[in-house]
This record gives C-alpha cells, sequence and structure tokens, in this order.
C-alpha cells in the first residue's frame, strides 16, 4: 500500500508540473485579485537595541493562499488529497517587511509547502526579521515600547493581491519568555496605503508588538547604587571640619555618579528626551554640586581667625538663638533647648594716658601703689588677656554659626535626597 501511495504522488506531481510555471499569479482570471492570509507566531526577542533602535526577532510566518492550477481529483490518485513539495517549485507572494533594518538581503526559507487537492496552499518558514522600531526611553528603565512591523507584497498591488491577517493578532503559544522584557501582546491591524509611485492601492497588515521592560536589574544596578551613594552627599555636612574630609566626600561622591552617568549614556539613544533616571542622576549630580559649594563656604565660616569681625547681631539673635535652639546645637554640657545668644564680649579698655589706676590714700613711701610703672604693665598684661579672651569669643561663635548651617543644610539637602529618590522608586509599582 505505501509503495502504491508513492507512485500515486509521483504521477500526480508529474501531472501537476507538467505545464505548470511559477513565475505568473495563478488566478484563473486576471482580472481577479488573490487574497492571501497572514498568520504569525511569536517565537522569540532576539535583542532589542535601543541605541540603534533595531528589534531582532524571530517568527513562525504561515502564509496561505489558493492556486487555481493545482488542482486535482483525490479519486483519481487513490483519495491522495494533499501533498508536501519544495516551496520553489510554486508561486510564492512577494511579501516582505517594509520596516526593515538589515543591510543583507532576505534568505529564502528552504522550507516545504502543502498542498491540497483544492488547491489550498499553505507555507509554513522560520524567519528572523530585523525591524526599525522607534524607541522611546523617557520613562526609563519603568518603559513600555510599541514596535511595528509591516508585511505586505513588494510588487503586487491591491487589485492584484490582497493581503490579510488570521485572527486579530500574532500568536504567543510558543514564546519564549525574555529576562528582559514583557509581552503585554501583538495585536494586527489591515491598512490600505496609496502611495505616491502608484494610482493603485497597497494592503499590508501591521502586526504592533507591546512590550514593557523588566526593571528590577536596572534599579539593582543603576538606580539603587545612585539612591545610596547619593544619600552619602548630605553627609558631608554632619562631618567634623577639623577631620579636612568634607569636601573629599563631596568630589567623590560627584566622581561616582559620573561614572553611573556614562555607563547609562553608553546604553541610551542620543535622542532629545532624557530618561527617567537620567533626569535624576543629573538632579543628584547638581545637588552635589551645591552642597560641596556650601560645605566650602561654612568651611570659610569655620576657620575665620582671631582677628575676624564679630557675629552680626541679626545672626547672633536669629541663626545662633532660634535657629540654633530648633536643631539643637549646643555648647559641650549643655542641655538641648536651653541654647542663648552669647552676650557680645565688652571691648577692652586700654589705660588713658598711659598711667595705671591712681594711687591709693597711702603715705608711705615705699608703698606699692606708689610704683607706677608696675601698675602700667599689670594693667598691659590684664588688657592683653582680655584681647585674646574677646579673639577666641569671637572665632567660637563662628565655629558655631558654620556648626549650626552644617545642621540646617543637612536637614534640606537630606530631605531632597529622599524626596527625589522616593519619586524615582515609586514609578515601579
Amino acid at each position: 500500500c505505501l509503495g502504491a501511495e508513492g507512485r500515486l504522488a509521483h504521477r500526480l506531481f508529474h501531472d501537476l508540473f507538467a505545464n505548470y510555471t511559477s513565475a505568473l499569479r495563478p488566478v484563473a482570471d486576471t482580472d481577479q485579485a488573490l487574497n492571501v492570509t497572514l498568520e504569525v507566531t511569536l517565537s522569540q526577542i532576539i535583542d532589542m537595541d535601543e541605541r540603534n533602535q533595531v528589534l531582532t526577532l524571530y517568527l513562525w510566518m504561515r502564509q496561505e493562499w489558493t492556486d487555481a492550477y493545482l488542482q486535482w481529483d483525490p479519486d483519481d490518485y487513490g483519495g491522495l488529497d494533499a501533498i508536501r513539495i519544495p516551496s520553489s517549485l510554486v508561486w510564492r507572494p512577494d511579501i516582505v517587511l517594509y520596516n526593515k533594518a538589515d543591510a543583507q538581503p532576505p534568505a529564502s526559507a528552504s522550507t516545504n509547502v502543502v498542498l491540497r487537492h483544492d488547491g489550498a496552499v499553505r507555507w509554513d518558514a522560520p524567519v528572523i526579521t530585523r525591524s526599525s522600531c522607534r524607541v522611546d526611553v523617557s520613562a526609563f528603565p519603568f518603559d513600555s515600547q510599541r514596535c511595528g512591523l509591516t508585511f505586505g507584497s513588494w510588487t503586487h498591488g491591491g487589485h492584484q493581491l490582497d493581503v490579510r491577517p488570521r485572527g486579530s493578532g500574532a500568536g504567543l503559544a510558543d514564546f519564549v519568555e525574555n529576562v528582559e522584557w514583557h509581552v503585554l501582546g501583538m495585536p494586527a491591524q489591515r491598512r490600505v496605503l496609496t502611495y505616491g509611485c502608484c494610482s493603485e492601492p497597497y494592503p499590508d497588515v501591521t502586526f504592533t508588538l507591546l512590550l514593557r521592560r523588566r526593571a528590577a536589574a536596572y534599579v539593582c544596578n543603576l538606580l539603587l547604587p545612585c539612591v545610596l551613594i547619593s544619600l552619602l552627599a548630605p553627609l558631608a555636612f554632619h562631618l567634623p571640619a577639623d577631620s579636612g574630609e568634607k569636601v573629599s566626600l563631596g568630589v567623590t561622591v560627584l566622581l561616582a555618579l559620573t561614572v553611573f552617568q556614562l555607563l547609562l549614556a553608553e546604553s541610551m539613544p542620543p535622542a532629545e528626551s532624557v530618561p527617567l533616571i537620567g533626569k535624576y542622576y543629573m538632579a543628584t549630580m547638581t545637588m552635589v554640586t551645591f552642597s560641596t559649594a556650601l560645605t566650602i563656604l561654612i568651611m570659610n565660616l569655620h576657620y575665620c581667625g582671631p582677628n575676624a569681625h564679630p557675629v552680626p547681631a541679626w545672626a547672633r539673635a536669629f541663626l545662633l538663638g532660634r535657629l540654633a535652639r530648633g536643631l539643637c546645637v549646643r555648647e559641650r554640657g549643655q542641655p538641648c533647648g536651653q541654647s542663648r545668644p552669647p552676650k557680645s564680649p565688652p571691648s577692652p579698655q586700654p589705660p588713658e594716658g598711659g598711667a595705671g589706676p591712681t594711687a591709693g590714700p597711702c603715705h608711705e613711701p615705699r608703698c606699692l601703689c606708689h610704683q607706677e610703672a608696675l601698675l602700667r604693665h599689670v594693667a598691659t598684661i590684664a588688657n592683653t588677656f582680655r584681647s585674646h579672651r574677646a579673639a577666641q569669643r569671637r572665632h567660637e561663635d563662628w565655629k558655631r554659626l558654620a556648626r549650626v548651617m552644617d545642621r540646617f543644610f543637612l536637614g534640606i539637602f537630606f530631605f531632597m535626597t529622599l524626596v527625589m529618590s522616593l519619586l524615582v522608586l515609586v514609578q515601579a509599582l
């Protein structure tokens, strides 16, 4: 029986292709349009190149049409109703990918076609497509993309070949899950367009691939390190000025953020829309720059020498008074909340006329009150000591003012960093 079936198929093949040509459109009436049904099954997302905006997919394509010259009666061939022959022997529609982004010519698939007795031809072929896709990275790494694949005939117009999709979209039953992208769907849409070169319409079928990025890897590798590094920037205000590392900490944080910014710029396309994580990097780097500049100014206040001017009255009343109590900046051994603005030290009064205090009512010739030179020296020593004490108080006032400013900007910048980090991380929910 198997041998008889093989001989029948051999005879059927010779009968069908005795006067058949694959160069002409297989229709009985040349004015009749040939209907081609296109079905696509998504198998795998090979690559999404955001920088070059190219999407590489592995698809299973099925094309079905009716060949009017490849029909037979199954009763004449022992009930044989279908055969499988090489696809190069029959006429095939010239359906191509319009938005192709590959420089190489399309390789013809060497798969067979299934030919039925009524002339129905089914051609299944695996295809690797490289299509252009406009990537919008404004919400990276929490973005969603829409990539269209437009299929249509290259030479046949709508009056000769009509392309229609099978079903409402591409099949996803055999899709291999991608580690970077989550596929939301792949709906199909048929369009009929008229181009400037030709008067007849050209139908095409567009499969729109809906993608949503899996952001877990980017959050762990790019976002969380940036958040942790940015939280170190406000701690420069809490670092003691005498340690000499306040400015070094800010510069180190700025360099670390610059490295992450360069890594992000290498993978993103140079578009006008800045990614969300890029905006966060720029905002954080700006904040670190301002915090480093404020740290330098505060260190100048801290290292005001004894010859500096006294703290202004408004700064003494507001900064060293109310703000110091609110921020709990106190002297050593002083409980929080009881800080008082220090009083202005009395300016030393040098002895008038260069003479010391007047001698008392002593009439003894050897009384110490008559030693005017000795009294002048003692007064000079006392005035010098009081001047040194006043200079030390001024120096301590400036150092305390620097501590108040450090505590104030520590709270401000830490709050700004926390708010910016939460606004970015909440996008992942």
